[in-house]
């Protein structure tokens, strides 16, 4: 799994609500994309704006970051304050197996 994770500093309620609002209309189309597990758009308290996409595989992020759509979403990064963009690539994931794991090793 690969997450891209943007967070935008605002200089006003009104700013941080006109990010949103660009993020949560270019976060619809994200969803649909093959490979999209997740497509989120919020804000805190102190207009703070974050956006976070999620996909299955390293090849579905590239394909994300080479399309017009993902341009679309620079414009809006660059259009903030200090805007942070992170991508976390996660190797492995587990479930209920690791619970079982963990606690038979303490158990012993």
């Amino acid at each position: 799994m690969v997450r891209l994770a943007v967070v935008l500093h605002a200089p006003s309620t009104r700013c941080a609500q006109d990010l949103l609002e660009a993020l949560r209309f270019l976060a619809v189309s994200t969803g649909l994309e093959p490979g999209c597990v997740q497509c989120l758009a919020w804000t805190d308290p102190d207009w703070t704006v974050h956006y976070v996409e999620e996909w299955t595989t390293e090849a579905d992020m590239r394909r994300r970051v080479l399309s017009d759509r993902f341009t679309s979403l620079l414009g809006v990064v660059e259009s903030a304050l200090e805007p942070q963009v992170q991508f976390d690539f996660v190797t492995t994931q587990r479930g209920l197996d690791y619970i079982s794991e963990v606690r038979a090793e303490v158990q012993r």
